[in-house]
């Protein structure tokens, strides 16, 4: 049985801390929009007080996210432990983005290791956390990271990332502007 918290403990921050994993997910408002769920990993995800997270956030294929949350703020984190102890936990907040340039991006970016190809941190307030079991997740044994990201971006380059953000990452797939096309 789920039980639900007003903000995170300190046990549900050290759960947070030892994952290698989580998924973000976000929604339009349009019920004929898309409903976006993004696996993270990395070392990118930071507990700032019992409601207030963060993540460092990469360039990739979409910006679902940072448009949702421009849009309407709705968002969810999910971790769920693949080793023997098994455990959900959801985040449930209003998000936002925060980008290189903006007042708040010193201080917030200087938690996180930050790579050429860092885009944003998109930060929540929680209102809502839930944990419930996990009995029917498979358990895993984590290996590593990928490199596959940091040497795509290493061969694409300052001005190719830059142009790879204006073709890829200013629109959502429902045509929802992203922070970073409107700054």
């Amino acid at each position: 049985m789920g039980k639900f918290y007003d903000s995170i403990t300190a046990h549900q921050q050290q759960f947070i801390e030892r994952q290698h994993l989580f998924f973000v997910a976000t929604a339009p408002l349009s019920k004929e929009g898309h409903i976006n769920l993004s696996p993270k990993g990395l070392d990118c995800f930071k507990v700032l007080s019992p409601n207030s997270v963060a993540y460092m956030d990469l360039i990739s294929s979409g910006n679902e996210t940072s448009a949702h949350t421009l849009e309407n703020g709705r968002i969810t984190f999910m971790f769920c432990s693949f080793d023997a102890v098994p455990t959900i936990l959801r985040l449930y907040g209003k998000g936002r983005t925060i980008l290189p340039g903006d007042e708040e991006w010193p201080a917030l970016s200087a938690k996180f290791k930050t790579y050429p190809s860092t885009r944003q941190i998109i930060q929540a307030t929680i209102t809502k956390v839930q944990t419930s079991c996990g009995f029917g997740v498979p358990r895993y044994e984590y290996t590593g990271e990928r490199s596959q990201h940091f040497e795509w971006a290493e061969k694409k380059g300052s001005a190719g990332l830059s142009q790879y953000i204006q073709d890829n990452n200013l629109i959502s797939l429902d045509q929802l502007p992203t922070n970073l096309g409107i700054k």
